[in-house]
């Protein structure tokens, strides 16, 4: 019987969107180094909460995942460093477009259906916002709920969602409002997300050589 999934620490609900994320953002270098993982968690680009966690903190968390079969190690080609992988959608028997849906709520925090599909782009190529929209509910509508739609903001078009990897979230609590990237924000911030994968995939080719 699978393991309930939504009481997961913030730091391992982390660990599992950053290697859902570089998965299909940095193919060659995946699976990820602890360096990697670690450097991944403390991006100060699309990351909310941004997070300062130190490798024993990233290690304790990766031992927990991997007892519960959510993230798999191996040493990968080069047979040298060490790697991990997760192993999310084969342990919970998710939809592919669901599990990034989930890793960019995770790592970026709720978000509108227009939000998830714009930041998911890198990810998965949804066709609309109501297709995003469409898998968000049946997340929500799962026996444990893995997401949930939040009360809509004074003034807001759209509601936002929010994961519940980490337990159920109280609706009933002041929701932070989101300030909307300009379009020069944006393109900064792609750009820095590119300049921190190139320092990975040069920190993989020199742990390998090591």
């Amino acid at each position: 019987m699978t393991e309930p999934l939504a009481d997961l620490s913030p730091i391992e609900a982390r660990l599992l969107g950053v290697l859902i994320e570089k998965e299909r953002t940095t193919p060659d270098a995946y699976p990820l180094t602890l360096n990697s993982l670690t450097a991944g968690c403390n991006q100060k680009t699309s990351r909310d909460p941004v997070m300062n966690l130190d490798e024993a903190e990233v290690q304790a968390a990766l031992e927990t995942l991997r007892r519960r079969n959510l993230v798999l190690e191996t040493y990968g080609a080069s047979g040298r460093v060490l790697r991990y992988a997760h192993n999310f959608t084969k342990t919970y028997g998710l939809p592919g477009p669901m599990v990034p849906l989930l890793a960019v709520l995770v790592l970026r925090g709720p978000q509108t259906a227009s939000e998830l599909r714009a930041n998911c782009e890198r990810l998965h190529r949804f066709a609309d916002a109501s297709a995003v929209a469409a898998y968000l509910e049946e997340l929500a509508g799962r026996p444990q709920a893995l997401a949930v739609q939040l009360p809509r903001q004074p003034g807001a078009r759209e509601p936002r969602w929010a994961h519940q990897l980490c337990g159920t979230v109280d609706l009933t609590a002041p929701q932070a409002s989101a300030a909307p990237a300009s379009g020069l924000e944006a393109r900064v911030a792609a750009l820095e997300n590119e300049v921190a994968e190139l320092r990975q995939k040069l920190q993989d080719l020199l742990d390998s050589l090591a």
